[in-house]
């Protein structure tokens, strides 16, 4: 991503309702898989550091980010271990096998998705889960995207064919930011003939009254999820297991 969004995502991501609101279902989810208090968890492509914090109240937490920026302020939260590395090829040495690896819109970020999963599968336990969200459906691309350095968007059938072509199995799937989506979508689709005047207005935190609601909406979507899948949204959540 570009450097400035770093900063401005750091700025943000504490408060802003997109991150708090997914942060709720993330925590839901991960309630819902039983995870050992033992738990090794790897936060992949952890940016700045946002999620380490509801990471680190399941189990032991390590970070990996590749870029030095985002890295920065991540180890500056002092709530886990951060490491460089980059997928597929360039990660660590963990010395360690993980049980739990969460990867938080970083998939759509990465040429080959398909051999990032693959590299990470070598250094999960049997059995271990894999938790991933990334942004759906490619007519929604817009320059949103673009100053985010996404690859792609994904629906149900090419996240699932990713997932299990490197050897994980789906267990789970939905899509989430459900309600918003008709004005997300709509918000998307103008910008493709009329570019925002602030590319980054996505990472402003809007008023308290705005952001509150806007956050209750993403978490009574988080708790709808606990019970039954959503058929489209804004993004996807899925979690697979290594089953191997």
């Amino acid at each position: 991503m570009d450097r400035e969004i770093y900063g401005r995502m750091r700025e943000v991501e504490d408060r802003h309702w997109w991150f708090r609101g997914r942060r709720k279902i993330v925590t839901q989810t991960l309630a819902d898989l039983g995870l050992s208090r033992s738990c090794q968890i790897l936060d992949a492509g952890c940016g700045t550091g946002g999620n380490l914090e509801l990471l680190s109240g399941f189990g032991t937490t390590t970070g990996m980010e590749a870029d030095d920026e985002a890295l920065a302020f991540a180890s500056e939260r002092g709530l886990a271990a951060v490491m460089k590395g980059h997928l597929p090829d360039g990660m660590p040495s963990f010395g360690r096998k993980f049980d739990l690896v969460v990867l938080l819109d970083v998939l759509e970020h990465i040429d080959r998705d398909r051999e990032s999963l693959a590299a990470l599968r070598t250094v999960m336990q049997p059995g271990a889960h894999v938790l991933i969200t990334v942004p759906a459906f490619s007519f929604l691309w817009s320059k949103h995207d673009e100053i985010h350095h996404h690859k792609r968007r994904y629906v149900r059938s090419s996240l699932r064919r990713v997932i299990e072509a490197a050897g994980l199995k789906t267990i789970r799937m939905t899509y989430f930011n459900t309600v918003l989506f008709p004005l997300i979508a709509a918000v998307r689709l103008k910008e493709r003939y009329l570019p925002p005047q602030d590319a980054m207005g996505e990472l402003t935190v809007p008023g308290a009254a705005v952001n509150g609601v806007l956050e209750s909406v993403l978490r009574f979507e988080g708790g709808v999820m606990r019970r039954m899948g959503l058929p489209f949204g804004v993004s996807l959540l899925a979690v697979a297991r290594n089953a191997g």
